[in-house]
C-alpha cells in the first residue's frame, strides 16, 4: 500500500483530535500486576488516537478517547449519579490502564460521562457517534436525549446524533450493564467473574474497550460501508458500496498514488478490471489503495479511502486426494498460534497501537503464517496490521458459555454427539445478531480467510443453521463449523477441526472435509518476575528453561510432518503469550521475555509448512 493512505490516517487523527479536557489529571495505572513496557508510555491526553477504521478513512475525525467521569450504581438508576472519579477510555474498568482496576457485577451499572466541542465546520453536517466495542449492553444519551441502545460486546455500533447537538460544549452519557456469565445470555469468550486457579478462564471485561469517536458526513447522503469480492481468473475486483441517502457511487483502484482503473457502481456494484494483478499472500502482502466517491448533481458529497487485495481462499484436492486449503489457487499449509488477545495491563485492550502490532510482528518472526483469533474480536486496526504485515486469520466467535462437564463425558470428539446447548431463545438471538455483525464488519479484511462460530461445544447450538448463515453472509471464505469437536455430519462447513494436547495428533479424519489440528501444544514455562501470580501457574506440559521448551517445540513440529503427509492441512499451536495463570505462551504475558528461541522455532515452522 502506498504512503498516501497511511499519511491521511495519521493526519486525520492529528487534525481533529479532541485535545485535553481539564479533567485529564491525576491518572495512573492501578493495581500491582505485571505490566508491558508500553504501559509506561500511556498518556491520557493522547491514548489510541490513530484512525480506528483504516478501510473507511474520511477527513473528518474527532477522537473521544481520554479521561471520562464514571460511576457505579444500582441497575435501576435512570440517570448518572455523582461521579466516582475518572476512567481512561478505551480501557475497561477492570484493567490497570483504566486507572480504576475495579469491578462490575450483574446487579449494577457502569456510567460514563464526558463533554466535547464540535469542529465549527461540522455545524451543517450529519454527525455520527461511533463506539468500537462496549461490553455488553449500552444506552447512550447526548445532551440529555436518549439516542439509542446496543447489545453486544464485540461488534461496533453508531448513532446519528445531529438532532441532539448544539453549538459549543456537548455532553455524552453512557450506561453499561454486563452480566458476564450470570444468566448466560451473552457471548463472553473466556470472561468469568472468578477465574479458577490454574485454569483457562480470565478476568471479566466491562464497559468501553475500543475507541470512541465521531465523524461528520453530508446530510443528503454518505457511504455507510462497502464489501469486496475478487476473481483472480478474471483479473477483477468487485466493490459493493452501501449508500445511506442519495448519490451515485464510483470506485477507483490506486497503486503508488496513481489510478489504475475506475468504475461507476451500477445496481450497487462496481467492477474494476486490473491488468497483470498482483496477489496478496503472507510472503507478499500486496495491497491496492481504494477510493470510493459519492456524487450528487455532479458535486462530490462524500469520499472515503481504504484498501483491498487480490486474494482468494478455496479448497482443492492434492495429488493424493486430500482436501487442502488453497491461497490464490495454490495449496498452502496454514500454521499459526492460538492468539487470545489479552494484555496484563489493558485486558482486552492493547496499551497502544504499537503494542497491538507487536504480537503480529513477533508471530511472523516465529515463522508462522496464520493466527487463530480465539473467542475474541480485535479492533479494526489489528486486522489492518495483519493485512499489511501478511498474516492469515481464522476468526472465532466469542463463546456463549463453557461446555458442561456431562457433555464432555458423552464425548464431543465424534460426529453427531447430540450436544446442542439448551440456550434460551433470547440467548440464541443475541448470538446470531452479534455474529452476523462481526462477519459483516470484518469480511472485507484480506487477512480473514476462515470463520469459526463454535469452539469445543461451548454454548453450541443449531450448528448447521449458524454455518449456513455464515456462508450466506460471506460466501468467499471457509467455515470451520466447530473447532475441537461436536461436529455435525453431512458436509456442514468446509473444515473438520480436532484438538489434541500436548503433542500433535489427529483424533479423526474425514476425506470429504479439510482436516486440521485446531489446537495442540501448550508447552508451559513460568518465568520468575513475569507471571500474573506466583503460584499455581499452569500449562499442558511444564518445563524449566528456554532450551527445554524450544527442544520440546521442535519435537512437536517433527511429529506434525507425517500428519501433514496424511492429509492435515493446518495446525494451531497454543499459544502466542501467557495469559493470567496460563504459562504456555511463546512469550511471557508482559511480552518482555521470549520463552522459546525464535530462530529455532521459525526453522521448525518452515519445515512443517514446506512439508505439504
Amino acid at each position: 500500500m502506498n504512503k498516501s493512505l497511511s499519511i491521511s490516517i495519521a493526519c486525520a487523527a492529528i487534525l481533529f483530535s479532541c485535545g485535553t479536557p481539564e479533567e485529564q489529571t491525576g491518572w495512573a495505572p492501578a493495581g500491582d500486576h505485571i505490566k508491558t513496557v508500553w504501559a509506561e508510555k500511556v498518556d491520557p491526553a493522547n491514548v489510541h488516537q490513530e484512525y480506528p477504521r483504516p478501510q473507511m478513512v474520511r477527513d473528518s475525525y474527532l477522537n473521544l478517547n481520554g479521561l471520562w467521569e464514571y460511576a457505579i450504581a444500582e441497575k435501576a438508576e435512570e440517570s448518572m449519579p455523582d461521579s466516582d472519579g475518572h476512567i481512561l477510555v478505551p480501557f475497561c474498568i477492570e484493567s490497570s490502564l483504566s486507572g480504576v482496576a475495579g469491578s462490575l457485577d450483574s446487579e449494577h451499572a457502569l456510567w460514563y460521562r464526558r463533554s466535547f466541542t464540535l469542529p465549527s465546520k461540522w455545524n451543517r453536517k450529519d454527525v455520527i457517534l461511533h463506539f468500537g466495542a462496549v461490553d455488553w449492553e449500552s444506552e447512550v444519551w447526548v445532551n440529555g436525549n436518549k439516542v439509542g441502545n446496543h447489545k453486544g460486546g464485540y461488534d461496533s455500533f453508531e448513532f446519528h446524533v445531529s438532532p441532539y447537538l448544539k453549538k459549543g460544549k456537548n455532553e455524552i452519557v453512557l450506561k453499561v450493564t454486563d452480566a458476564t456469565e450470570v444468566g448466560e445470555l451473552q457471548p463472553r469468550g473466556k470472561q468469568v467473574f472468578s477465574p479458577d486457579r490454574g485454569s483457562i478462564w480470565y478476568q471479566p471485561v466491562s464497559g468501553i474497550w475500543q475507541t470512541v469517536w465521531a465523524e461528520a458526513v453530508d446530510k443528503t447522503g454518505h457511504i455507510a460501508d462497502y464489501q469486496v469480492e475478487c476473481s483472480i481468473a478474471d483479473g477483477t475486483i468487485s466493490v459493493f458500496p452501501e449508500i445511506c441517502g442519495e448519490g451515485e457511487a464510483s470506485v477507483e483502484l490506486l497503486e503508488g498514488g496513481k489510478v489504475l482503473c475506475s468504475a461507476a457502481a451500477e445496481d450497487g456494484k462496481a467492477v474494476l478490471k486490473i491488468d497483470n494483478p498482483k496477489c496478496w499472500s503472507p510472503d507478499d502482502p500486496y495491497l491496492y489503495d481504494l477510493r470510493i466517491t459519492l456524487t450528487k448533481g455532479g458535486k462530490t458529497i462524500d469520499s472515503v479511502e481504504g484498501y483491498t487485495a487480490m486474494r482468494e481462499i478455496s479448497v482443492v484436492k492434492d495429488a493424493d486426494g486430500h482436501k487442502r486449503m488453497a491461497l490464490n489457487g495454490k495449496p498452502l499449509f496454514q500454521f499459526g498460534p492460538l492468539d487470545q488477545g489479552w494484555w496484563p495491563d489493558g485486558l482486552y485492550t492493547a496499551p497502544c497501537d504499537e503494542a497491538l502490532k507487536y504480537d503480529i510482528e513477533r508471530t511472523k518472526e516465529f515463522g508462522f503464517n496464520m493466527i487463530r483469533k480465539h473467542v475474541k474480536v480485535e479492533p479494526d486496526r489489528w486486522y489492518y496490521h495483519c493485512d499489511r504485515l501478511g498474516i492469515l486469520v481464522w476468526q472465532d466467535m466469542p463463546s456463549m458459555r463453557r461446555c458442561k462437564l456431562e457433555e464432555w463425558g458423552q464425548g464431543i470428539d465424534k460426529y453427531d454427539a447430540g450436544n446442542s446447548d439448551q440456550l434460551s431463545g433470547e440467548a440464541r438471538e443475541n448470538f446470531r445478531r452479534e455474529w452476523k455483525n462481526i462477519v459483516n464488519q470484518h469480511r472485507k479484511f484480506p487477512c480473514v480467510v476462515a470463520w469459526v462460530p463454535f469452539n469445543e461445544a461451548w454454548g453450541q447450538f443449531d450448528t448447521k443453521g449458524i454455518v449456513d448463515m455464515t456462508k450466506t453472509l460471506d460466501p468467499g471464505k471457509l467455515v470451520n463449523m466447530a473447532s475441537g469437536g461436536n461436529w455435525i455430519s453431512g458436509g456442514v462447513g468446509d473444515i473438520l477441526d480436532s484438538h489434541h494436547y500436548p503433542e500433535p495428533a489427529m483424533r479423526i479424519w474425514d476425506p470429504e472435509m479439510v482436516n486440521v489440528l485446531g489446537e495442540f501444544g501448550g508447552i508451559g514455562l513460568p518465568v520468575e518476575g513475569h507471571t500474573w501470580v506466583d503460584q499455581r501457574n499452569w500449562g499442558y506440559v511444564k518445563l524449566s528453561n528456554t532450551e527445554e521448551t524450544t527442544a520440546k517445540y521442535e519435537e512437536f513440529a517433527k511429529l506434525l510432518i507425517p500428519l501433514v503427509k496424511e492429509g492435515c492441512s493446518a495446525a494451531v499451536y497454543t499459544q502466542t503469550t501467557d495469559v493470567e495463570r496460563e504459562v504456555n505462551g511463546l512469550m511471557t504475558y508482559d511480552r518482555k521475555v521470549d520463552k522459546l528461541i525464535p530462530a529455532r522455532v521459525a526453522a521448525a515452522n518452515r519445515e512443517v509448512i514446506e512439508s505439504m
